[in-house]
């Protein structure tokens, strides 16, 4: 898939997936970054990465109850951790309202 944004784990998910037999999921993140395509331009290389993250994030979650293969837990923690670390950048610093 070219001219999509790049999320270096993104193919590393996928290849943990099909390993699994999880073509279903593989589909499902396929068709996500399909429909990210457009708004990379819009929101910005950042924002969309934190959204991709984010979905694989979820998609490792369900699948660490369902399976039972430590990869998928060590994979989750990973995507996790640098969806945390990029989610930083758009937190805006609170704002004091007036102190007393």
């Amino acid at each position: 898939m070219r001219g999509m944004i790049e999320v270096p784990e993104v193919e590393e998910v996928k290849a943990l997936l099909e390993e699994l037999g999880e073509f279903g999921l593989v589909n499902a993140i396929d068709s996500f970054l399909v429909l990210n395509e457009g708004l990379e331009s819009k929101k910005g290389k950042e924002f969309i990465e934190v959204s991709v993250l984010g979905f694989l994030e979820g998609i490792l979650l369900a699948l660490k109850s369902k399976v039972d293969d430590p990869r998928v837990g060590e994979l989750y923690e990973k995507v996790r951790k640098r969806r945390a670390e990029l989610d930083e950048l758009f937190r805006k610093p609170r704002v004091p309202y007036l102190e007393e």
